[in-house]
């Protein structure tokens, strides 16, 4: 959506901090020995708190309230029963939603207590590469570099992007255009960010794969070459200058 009164940006505000402060606090919440499916219900409680609704139930009919992914699941993780967090788990809560007919999207991925299996490193990336890409974002930039950006950064890293993967625009649904914010060049992708556009920008950084598949499930992602995917993702207002991050106080870069 663009931006085109104080009322909207309100409303957009609202939902976003509700997004936000659910994501830190399930990530908060997680502990070693609880099954997704717990961890699922309490965010699931919070949004219902603040009137709120699951934005892949409402949209998809998603079988959760948010998307939880663990280890080498990249995204779109069924809550389960039968899921139990581990020591050194990475974990990937996606926390979407909507309020008063706005919608915002947010993600973080973290490692579950001491980073036994070295996943802080790929976290730290994804983190770092989602705020060089957010803060060079203005009107007029190409959409395409911004691509290029996140590409170039996780290589110099020794990581890859997944390549079908990428950010979208948000507001008064939850996919809106312009779609496809990919992770790396498009060149036959001549479109630009709009001043008073609201996007969700994500990072898909990976170790070994470049493209995700679904499993029978329906909904889980992994990579096509397995490995491991950290995403990171706020939900942003752009201007002329510095982004509005509506989502900051999900606490991703602290």
């Amino acid at each position: 959506m663009s931006i085109t009164t104080e009322l909207e940006f309100i409303g957009m505000q609202k939902v976003s901090n509700v997004v936000a402060y659910t994501l830190k606090e399930m990530k908060n919440y997680a502990k070693v020995g609880m099954t997704t499916k717990e961890l699922d219900e309490f965010g699931g409680s919070i949004l219902k708190d603040f009137g709120a609704n699951s934005a892949p139930f409402m949209t998809y009919k998603f079988p959760g309230w948010t998307c939880i992914s663990v280890n080498n699941e990249f995204c779109h993780g069924i809550p389960s029963d039968k899921k139990i967090l581990k020591e050194g788990d990475l974990i990937n809560i996606d926390v979407s939603a909507e309020l008063g007919g706005f919608w915002s999207d947010n993600g973080n991925s973290f490692v579950l207590g001491k980073d036994i299996h070295q996943h802080q490193k790929l976290v730290e990336a994804s983190k770092e590469i989602l705020h060089k890409a957010i803060h060079t974002i203005k009107g007029g930039v190409k959409i395409a570099d911004i691509g290029f950006l996140m590409e170039n950064e996780a290589k110099k890293r020794g990581y890859k992007v997944i390549k079908n993967l990428g950010g979208h625009g948000i507001g008064r649904s939850l996919h809106e255009q312009p779609d496809e914010l990919l992770n790396y060049k498009n060149r036959y992708d001549q479109r630009r960010f709009k001043k008073n556009s609201v996007v969700a920008i994500e990072t898909f950084i990976s170790t070994t794969s470049s493209y995700s598949v679904e499993l029978n499930d329906g909904w889980t992602m992994v990579g096509d070459k397995g490995g491991f995917m950290a995403q990171h993702e706020h939900t942003i207002v752009i201007t002329d200058g510095k982004p509005i991050i509506l989502t900051e106080m999900n606490g991703v870069w602290n």
